[in-house]
């Protein structure tokens, strides 16, 4: 049985231009100096996103007035979290699974510039 893969087609994509910018910049970057070129890069490819989304949590229906911000949506559907560390915490994790929970979304890329090679993980949200 074959596996299908979610949103694969834009994950690649997406991966393409950040391995482009890891490429060109190397890693110990700070996270906004990623941030700043991955625009410059998603614009270049034209990978449809947005930059700095607010993303409203709710609680019991209520919105409350806490809120995290995404580092990009692409695709309208992928969320986006950058980093630039050595080792990547198990909260980066917990952080990305909350940015899919409060969005019902269903697929986030966690993505560390900060190592010689470029690391990412595809986190898929269960719940939704």
């Amino acid at each position: 049985m074959e596996t299908k893969i979610l949103f694969k087609e834009e994950s690649y994509k997406i991966i393409g231009a950040c391995m482009k910018v890891h490429r060109s910049l190397g890693s110990g970057f700070l996270e906004a100096v990623y941030q700043e070129t991955l625009i410059k890069e998603f614009t270049n490819s034209e990978i449809p996103f947005e930059s700095q989304v607010k993303l409203n949590v709710f609680y019991e229906g209520e919105q409350l007035k806490k809120y995290y911000i995404a580092d990009f949506i692409c695709y309208d559907k992928i969320i986006i979290e950058i980093k630039s560390v050595s080792q990547m915490p198990v909260v980066f994790y917990s952080q990305l699974k909350n940015y899919l929970t409060a969005t019902k979304k269903e697929l986030g890329m966690l993505i560390n510039f900060g190592q010689p090679s470029l690391v990412y993980k595809r986190i898929l949200n269960t719940k939704s």
